[in-house]
């Protein structure tokens, strides 16, 4: 079946690498606050760690209880990262067999411009137009996820500079 599929662009006031750093550390996954009925992210965990950094698994627990699992596919922080989401638990795990979000970083000058690519796998065709109508939560809950980001960086730096 054909991936529902969106991307979200934003530029930030960020090397590629701090980006990078900055998806690794999970004391940051409470900033994604979701949008609507699409629930913010309560804690992240690493279930596996690995030196390389590829086929690490993070396990994500939801503000309303629900979880998931995101693996760490590809990692070419100046680049590019790709993350899978699996292991969804209801009511998702009815809807989706897994999402895949792939960031895509280029760098001008002080800043870097951010893709943030999805690819959601529908389980039925009647799943797929649910999980169509939540891809828009899910769209909106990533542009306010990076306009934080971009706004957070900004007061930090007009903070440390004065």
């Amino acid at each position: 079946m054909i991936p529902i599929t969106f991307s979200c662009e934003e530029t930030l006031p960020l090397a590629p690498e701090e980006i990078a750093r900055q998806i690794l550390d999970l004391t940051k996954w409470p900033d994604f606050h979701g949008f609507g009925p699409l629930p913010g992210i309560k804690v992240a965990v690493f279930e596996v760690q690995t030196p390389g950094i590829v086929g690490s698994r993070i396990r994500v627990t939801n503000q309303d209880g629900s979880s998931h699992v995101e693996e760490i596919v590809e990692w070419e922080p100046a680049h590019r990262l790709r993350l899978e989401m699996k292991e969804f638990s209801a009511p998702l795990s009815r809807l989706a067999t897994g999402f895949e979000e792939t960031w895509e970083f280029k760098r001008n000058g002080n800043e870097t411009h951010v893709t943030r690519s999805f690819r959601l796998h529908a389980k039925s065709v009647l799943a797929r137009l649910l999980l169509w109508m939540m891809s828009f939560f899910v769209k909106w809950a990533i542009v306010r996820h990076l306009r934080e980001m971009r706004t957070i960086e900004e007061v930090g730096r007009s903070t440390v500079s004065k």
